[in-house]
């Protein structure tokens, strides 16, 4: 688990960077917010949606350990190599490229998760999990804070091929070559013994099939993951320029305030969602999707105010109460899903609902929100109306969306447990 959490860090970390520097990339290249929001959202986006399915087919027959190390490797590299791009093409390729890598991560890793704990204690091993991803985040924003204050005020060298370096792009090669010890560190692990032996997973036409037949189980899962993943997709990847836009803030500073605030409310939120998931499932059998449910409608209306607030310093607080209330979901969001897929059909489904979320959250919400701020208000100062009115109509549809699950996921947990008491 230690091992995995760092790779979910390190694919975190590559996901992030980019957001953190739209400012000085923009300045240097001379891009559009519309530009920039393809760089956030599709050009990631791309590859990871054409790749996902088929290699998660080969997460449900091969190797997953070897399969997630060779990942790593890619995106990292990919990141890596982003410090060389010297125009938006450029840019917009290296991202496809961290995409196609990470486009293994989660149905690898949940896949061998899932077949390392029992149902009653799957929420709290992905929250373990999820403490990559936070602090990968985390890490990101305070590691890059010290990192760009440090190449802000030292006489960048001539390199080869490169030249003389901007600073953001220094950034990009400090923060992906060490993926690939990670990379080493992953082959490393035992591979996991499936549940259920080594049965051939299911054909792709399978697996729709199986998801049609339960449609009210699925739908639910899958249309409040989509809507509420523009949102908050989105609005991670543009909260730094925010900051900066509407405060005055510099980089440097977004980084390292916007990293501790992560840091210590992503932690908290994490592990109170799976301990409450804990808890509730002793009486309820869709635990996992009330706690969603619950995190949601707390931050809904704080995700249309910190935007809005005159002081920087309280529009960082309530993101933060936003952020902790949100991410009480990931551990159960991911958990419930897991709990009611067959084995043989794990990867190619978890590689779905993944799928789902970055079409939504890189695909769709990084260009939503640049398409609100230049079609709609008019001013990229304007960002922060942007923000706040597309938390304002997508958070209140998500959640609602998610409630039309809780009764037929409950039925199919209370299912799978009398087919277990009766074996």
């Amino acid at each position: 688990m230690a091992v995995l959490a760092l790779v979910r860090m390190s694919a975190q970390l590559d996901l992030s960077i980019l957001s953190l520097l739209v400012e000085p990339i923009k300045k240097d290249m001379d891009l559009s917010d519309g530009q920039i929001g393809l760089l956030l959202g599709l050009a990631f986006a791309v590859f990871y949606l054409g790749l996902g399915v088929p290699l998660a087919k080969l997460v449900d027959n091969y190797s997953r350990k070897t399969i997630l190390a060779v990942g790593v490797a890619f995106w990292s590299l990919s990141t890596a190599m982003t410090g060389f791009a010297h125009n938006f093409v450029q840019l917009f390729l290296c991202r496809a490229a961290v995409g196609a890598g990470e486009s293994v991560n989660g149905p690898a890793t949940f896949s061998m998760i899932a077949d390392m704990f029992p149902r009653e204690r799957l929420a709290r091993a992905i929250a373990v999990l999820n403490m990559g991803s936070v602090a990968g985040t985390a890490i990101a924003m305070i590691f890059s804070a010290f990192v760009i204050h440090w190449l802000e005020t030292i006489e960048m060298p001539t390199l080869p091929i490169l030249g003389t370096p901007r600073p953001w792009q220094a950034v990009f090669f400090i923060i992906g070559l060490p993926g690939l010890f990670f990379a080493l560190m992953m082959y490393a692990l035992p591979e996991p013994a499936r549940q259920g032996g080594k049965a051939k997973a299911e054909t792709f036409g399978d697996i729709l099939r199986f998801m049609k037949l339960h449609w009210a189980l699925f739908t639910p899962l899958f249309a409040a993951l989509l809507i509420s993943g523009i949102e908050s997709g989105g609005a991670a990847m543009w909260r730094p320029a925010f900051l900066t836009r509407t405060y005055g803030w510099p980089p440097a500073q977004v980084a390292l305030v916007s990293g501790i605030i992560s840091l210590i409310t992503g932690v908290t939120g994490v592990f109170l969602g799976s301990f409450l998931s804990e808890r509730l499932a002793r009486k309820y059998d869709n635990a996992n999707l009330r706690v969603v449910l619950t995190g949601w409608i707390i931050a809904a209306p704080c995700m249309v105010a910190y935007p809005l607030v005159a002081d920087p310093w309280v529009s960082v607080a309530i993101s933060g109460l936003a952020s902790m209330a949100s991410l009480m979901g990931a551990p159960t969001q991911n958990a419930a899903l897991q709990s009611v897929v067959p084995g043989r059909m794990r990867g190619q489904i978890t590689a779905l609902y993944l799928l789902t979320y970055t079409l939504a959250g890189q695909g769709i919400g990084p260009s939503f929100i640049a398409a609100i701020t230049e079609h709609v208000v008019g001013d990229e100062a304007g960002l922060r109306y942007a923000l706040a009115g597309s938390a304002a109509v997508m958070m209140p549809l998500a959640i609602l969306v998610l409630m039309a699950g809780l009764k037929p996921y409950a039925s199919a947990i209370a299912q799978l447990k009398r087919q277990e008491a009766g074996a």
